[in-house]
């Protein structure tokens, strides 16, 4: 089963958790894919961007944008009007047991803000759209879960990554039992979702595609440096976020053991909540004067960065 099956003729709402991210393009291809197609969306993002630069295919997609309040606090009118209008719905008392019973076992600020969000959603949510579909199985699943309880509306949900081992278990047993269906991106994914899931055939695995027109073949290059040449170094490459779980920290340490007579260049692209604290490992290691540290960027710039490397790096690793 597939979204645009499952939204039959009308619309489907899209909840993310923020969008556009520069790290999503895995969403943003599907959701400019499935237009292409014909099916009419609505993204529902659950705060809004902080990305400074976006890719083309944010700009190529035209689906309609809601942004729900990030924190509840901030818009307390736009709650409250979500809750007197929630609450007329048949499904309200349904997803109030619901949410209480999570906030039991989870009694957190984050559990209430996903509930309010819900409230906000239901209330302001067109009346086409047949279907709502979250990406990821943590927060945006939350919310679409109780928002699906308030509408009556049938939901389904992809996920991808962390949010697939970091979910407590009894929360992704209520969620799988509840959606119409989940899909995710990896084998081994699918296998822990299928074990927790109360029936098989409602956990899919659909790998992520690309659309190589995007990526034509490069033109031919200058073999790369051998390592003895200072004015033609080898070019190191990686691109990801500069977050605990990438690994930079241990690829630093890494670079750091290279042999001193090896002429050789790192080039990040990305940006990251570690990005003060890497800079100043990589000083420590003495390494900054071969380190280029590029932030964000958008993707025909992320593509360039390729082209001119010799090797890409990745240290990712549990965390």
């Amino acid at each position: 089963m597939s979204v645009a099956q499952s939204a039959g003729t009308g619309r489907v709402a899209f909840l993310l958790k923020g969008y556009p991210r520069l790290s999503e393009t895995f969403i943003a291809q599907e959701i400019l894919a499935l237009e292409r197609r014909g099916l009419e969306i609505l993204i529902v993002s659950l705060r809004h961007p902080t990305d400074r630069v976006k890719h083309p295919v944010h700009r190529s997609i035209g689906a309609e944008l809601l942004y729900l309040p990030e924190y509840l606090y901030q818009e307390p009118l736009r709650v409250g009007r979500g809750w007197l209008c929630s609450r007329r719905r048949p499904g309200y008392r349904k997803a109030r047991a619901a949410f209480l019973a999570d906030l039991w076992r989870d009694p957190s600020p984050n559990r209430v803000r996903r509930f309010g969000q819900a409230l906000v959603l239901a209330a302001e949510l067109p009346r086409n759209i047949d279907h709502l579909h979250a990406h990821f199985l943590h927060t945006p699943a939350s919310v679409a879960r109780y928002a699906a309880m308030i509408t009556g509306l049938d939901w389904t949900v992809s996920a991808h990554a962390k949010d697939i081992w970091t979910t407590p278990a009894w929360e992704t047993r209520a969620k799988l039992a509840e959606a119409k269906w989940v899909v995710t991106c990896t084998e081994i994914g699918r296998g822990h979702l299928a074990s927790l899931a109360p029936r098989l055939d409602t956990v899919g695995l659909c790998y992520h595609g690309l659309d190589f027109e995007r990526f034509p073949p490069a033109p031919a290059r200058l073999l790369g440096g051998d390592g003895g040449d200072p004015r033609n170094p080898v070019v190191l490459l990686s691109v990801g976020r500069l977050v605990a779980k990438k690994g930079y920290d241990d690829l630093l340490t890494a670079l750091a053991l290279l042999p001193s007579g090896l002429e050789w260049r790192f080039v990040h692209i990305g940006g990251g909540t570690l990005a003060s604290a890497l800079r100043r490992q990589a000083e420590r290691l003495g390494l900054s004067h071969r380190i280029e540290w590029r932030g964000a960027l958008a993707q025909p710039d992320v593509l360039a960065g390729y082209r001119a490397a010799d090797l890409f790096v990745l240290a990712s690793k549990p965390t």
